[in-house]
């Protein structure tokens, strides 16, 4: 296919992956909202009387709603890519992390955006990403998820992992019609849609470094090559137009580290698969100033963060140093609920949405995923305020591991607790994140831009889950949840979170990681 540019346009190189994309595999990936997770983001139901109204009971959960089937091999992509790149493992990334940390109010000052139920042990970003418009942090797993002796290779970092998304979403370049030119001098490197980026935090070091995610493809020159996460991949496979949003990114909203899998949530389809033993290494020598050739022989180039992937014979990540492809892809089966949830809706039966995860270590190892959902202060009795689902651990890794067609079936499911209100509107939706614990839920609340709520549920018989009374006030835009428990180490049980918000958010917010004792917890909640 030959293409012709327009007037003052630079060239393509045959190994860009724009505006080409035939080789770019089909997973079927479908789109997600922009505006995914967002409590300002409500739909715009009211009653006949104007009034609030409590939604009717929801269906209670359903299993088979939930079921997961692996997407297209990635196998071998990933081998391509595998030969052409050289790796680093996570032990010696975690010694050479580059970006300080603060812990504590000495090195992170004071702040405003705890609520006085429980105290916080606080990590802070370097000022950087603690203030990015960009990078959104949504996610949180450790190495208690990733192993129950919790000692990562001969490591004492005891690793946090924390997943952000890009929130920029400018849509993919498309030189043929001169759109949006990210490789414009002059344009902002922010300019391109960077997809999901995961931070290892060392906590011996109190240094973290970021990995980009990526998606290994097959390009136009039949190179093996790589492009960030986005929605849609594989379906603009000529031209991208303003029709075929290939750039539009997921959310990330939740993600667990389990032995060599990090499985990410992507709302609209289910999870990515990444294995932290493909973790490839651009600049081998630690000196980004330098060329380092790759293994294929090529140079690579951290020095240009507007480009991606292996263009002109030249390795380019966007800038960084380190990129994660994905290997598997674990996708609902259901079909999707036919009502609109461009604001956030939720449905009481058909594909959940994979909003956040989680993993439970009481008895047999199990996934927990679960949905945010918006209902806005006049919720309609066609709405659900969410469902939970778990998954024995087993039957996921069965499926990434397998060939295409494996599935992992839910074995529990759940509807969220009803009845009770916060302000004008439910208290039982806009969760953010969820865990399973000693015969008890916790769930993660948000509450726009101030203190969230933690809140506890127990299990029924009914497949519904019965609402704890009380409520424990956490941060300003809090997020996942990762229960590190202490078992490795005989240290105490400690629920670890995030806040979201960087200060230009509001006036009191602050971006931070934090945990507080589990004991405090559930002590909190009189049980």
């Amino acid at each position: 296919m030959s293409l012709a540019l327009p007037a003052g346009q630079p060239a393509v190189a045959a190994d860009d992956p724009v505006p080409v994309h035939e080789g770019m595999p089909d997973d079927g990936f479908a789109n997600e909202p922009e505006s995914e997770q967002d409590d300002t983001v409500a739909p715009d139901g009211a009653s006949a009387t104007g009034s609030s109204v409590a939604p009717a009971a929801p269906v209670p959960g359903r299993p088979a709603d939930f079921r997961l089937a692996a997407g297209s091999d990635l196998g071998s992509l990933v081998g391509r890519l595998d030969a052409a790149l050289p790796k680093q493992g996570l032990t010696e990334l975690l010694a050479q992390a580059n970006r300080p940390a603060g812990r504590g109010a000495a090195d992170c000052g004071d702040t405003g955006i705890y609520g006085p139920d429980l105290t916080a042990d606080r990590t802070c970003w370097k000022s950087d990403d603690a203030t990015s418009t960009e990078w959104i942090p949504q996610a949180i797993s450790g190495v208690s998820d990733a192993q129950e002796d919790e000692d990562w290779g001969t490591s004492n970092a005891e690793p946090v992992a924390v997943g952000s998304y890009d929130n920029k979403n400018p849509g993919r370049s498309d030189y043929v019609a001169g759109r949006d030119n990210c490789l414009k001098s002059g344009v902002s490197d922010a300019c391109n849609e960077k997809g999901v980026r995961v931070t290892f935090f060392n906590q011996a070091t109190k240094k973290y470094r970021h990995v980009l995610l990526v998606w290994p493809y097959v390009n136009s020159a039949d190179h093996i090559s790589f492009d960030a996460l986005h929605a849609r991949e594989g379906l603009c496979n000529q031209v991208v137009t303003e029709k075929c949003g290939a750039q539009n990114g997921i959310h990330a909203g939740g993600m667990v580290w389990y032995g060599n899998y990090l499985y990410v949530a992507d709302t609209a389809n289910g999870m990515r698969v990444f294995d932290l033993r493909k973790i490839m290494d651009l600049n081998p020598d630690n000196d980004s100033a330098t060329e380092d050739k790759m293994q294929d022989g090529l140079p690579s180039d951290l020095t240009d963060k507007k480009r991606i992937g292996r263009q002109s014979n030249v390795w380019y990540a966007y800038g960084y140093r380190y990129v994660m492809p994905q290997v598997a892809t674990l996708k609902f089966t259901t079909a999707k609920p036919s009502g609109d949830s461009s604001k956030n809706q939720c449905y009481k039966t058909g594909r959940p949405k994979a909003s956040y995860v989680s993993l439970d270590r009481t008895g047999t190892d199990h996934l927990i995923l679960g949905e945010y959902c918006n209902m806005g202060k006049n919720p309609t009795d066609t709405m659900s305020n969410g469902r939970v689902g778990t998954y024995p651990m087993t039957a996921l890794t069965a499926a990434v591991e397998g060939a295409s067609g494996k599935v992992a079936d839910a074995d529990q499911a759940y509807g969220l607790p009803t009845g009770a209100t916060f302000g004008d509107e439910p208290l039982w939706h806009k969760i953010q994140g969820a865990l399973r614990y000693e015969g008890h839920w916790y769930f993660h609340r948000s509450n726009a831009y101030d203190n969230g709520r933690l809140l506890q549920a127990t299990a029924g018989g009914d497949g519904q889950l019965a609402g704890n009374a009380k409520t424990l006030q956490t941060s300003f835009g809090p997020e996942d949840l990762y229960l590190a428990h202490g078992r490795g180490d005989g240290r105490a049980p400690r629920l670890w979170s995030l806040s979201e918000h960087a200060p230009s958010a509001c006036g009191a917010c602050e971006r931070e990681v934090y945990s507080y004792p589990m004991n405090d917890v559930v002590s909190g909640f009189g049980s």
